[in-house]
């Protein structure tokens, strides 16, 4: 599985922003998705995962209720959508696949990573 992250940029606290995750390579509906984030100096935390195939998602409790994930079957795609933004947020973002889905949130679980893509949020 290759992955391809986008949507990343410059945004002010408030704002919102979507990032997508295009896969390519094995059946994209047997795989559960991933996003992570990483600040300069700081582990990669989790931040959501939903299954490609039933749609169920579990987010971490830093992000519920302002992030979204989504996917796409059809497009190979999954996406995090972001609103009400804060400086907090601002991270390398990270999308992950794997072959099973849980509320396991260790990244070591997660064997395909795609290239970060930079959230900056301006207070």
């Amino acid at each position: 599985v290759q992955l391809q992250a986008s949507g990343g940029g410059l945004v002010q606290a408030g704002d919102s922003l979507r990032l997508s995750c295009a896969a390519s390579g094995r059946t994209f509906s047997t795989y559960a998705m991933g996003w992570f984030r990483q600040s300069p100096g700081k582990e990669r935390d989790f931040v959501a995962t939903v299954s490609a195939s039933t749609g169920g998602t579990y987010y971490a409790e830093s992000v519920k209720g302002r992030f979204t994930i989504s996917m796409d079957n059809a497009k190979n795609t999954v996406y995090l959508q972001m609103n009400s933004l804060k400086p907090e947020d601002t991270a390398v973002y990270f999308c992950a696949a794997r072959t099973w889905y849980s509320s396991n949130s260790n990244p070591e679980t997660y064997p395909y990573w795609g290239q970060g893509t930079l959230v900056t949020v301006s207070s």
